[in-house]
């Protein structure tokens, strides 16, 4: 399997695995990743997602460049002809968590970017080298890249392909936490429990009205935002949210 998909609990775990090649996406990869995206996305038991690399090397160096690059080549035009993913095609509502084991270049990057929070190795590198090859981060970086950092410091990256440590990345706001390679499954799986403790609903609300609202009006925003609300306020959840607030106990969300 060139991803490995398993479920402890109520997270998922995806581990891109071809290590030997520093996890470089394949064609094959990204229709494994996608199938599990799916599952996950479906599957009302799983409320939190984490993706991480195989190894202790990278957590995705990108596309690989012998057999992916040429797929894109061949299928020029044909935009349905790439498995789609939370990089793009996929609405994933539920929370991703990313933890990055090591250099999170091109593809790989943009898998981050995909994800909400964003856990990485003190030895971590990240960057978006495309443009030394002639194309451009096609998987959205250079869509999310710009909406996450200041435009100048989002065309650094893009303009020169030139790749930055983990402690650069954190000053920017490009990830969450810094720790050291041992630490990073571990500090994401902390993360997950914690986002578990909340609503699974609200939670995935909240993602939404985050990532539809961004590409609205303020206006469109607020009404998506009411929209949402208003489905939280018939829901379980709701119930047992302001429920134990008035008991004075800790919640059991059940998703419903």
């Amino acid at each position: 399997m060139l991803v490995e998909y398993k479920k402890e609990g109520k997270i998922a775990i995806f581990t891109l695995n071809r290590p030997e090649v520093f996890n470089a996406q394949s064609i094959q990869m990204l229709k494994e990743l996608n199938a599990a995206l799916a599952d996950f996305r479906d599957d009302p038991d799983l409320w939190v997602g984490i993706v991480t690399g195989a190894g202790d090397k990278a957590f995705c160096a990108g596309a690989d460049i012998k057999e992916t690059l040429q797929f894109m080549k061949q299928n020029r035009g044909k935009y349905w002809a790439s498995p789609r993913t939370m990089m793009r095609g996929m609405d994933i509502w539920k929370p991703l968590i990313a933890a990055i084991n090591g250099m999170a270049l091109g593809g790989g990057l943009e898998i981050v970017l995909a994800c909400d929070i964003r856990i990485a190795a003190e030895t971590a590198i990240l960057g978006v080298p495309e443009v030394k090859l002639g194309i451009l981060p096609g998987g959205g970086g250079t869509q999310r890249l710009v909406r996450t950092l200041p435009w100048c410091k989002a065309a650094e990256l893009l303009f020169t392909g030139d790749p930055i440590k983990a402690a650069d990345a954190l000053s920017l706001g490009l990830i969450n936490e810094v720790v050291p390679p041992e630490k990073v499954m571990e500090t994401a799986g902390k993360w997950a429990e914690r986002l578990c403790k909340v609503s699974p609903l609200a939670l995935q609300a909240i993602k939404e009205a985050m990532t539809r609202g961004s590409n609205q009006s303020l206006d469109d925003g607020l009404r998506l935002e009411m929209a949402l609300e208003d489905f939280l306020l018939g829901s379980d959840d709701f119930v047992e949210g302001t429920m134990a607030f008035a008991e004075k106990r800790k919640p059991e969300f059940k998703g419903r």
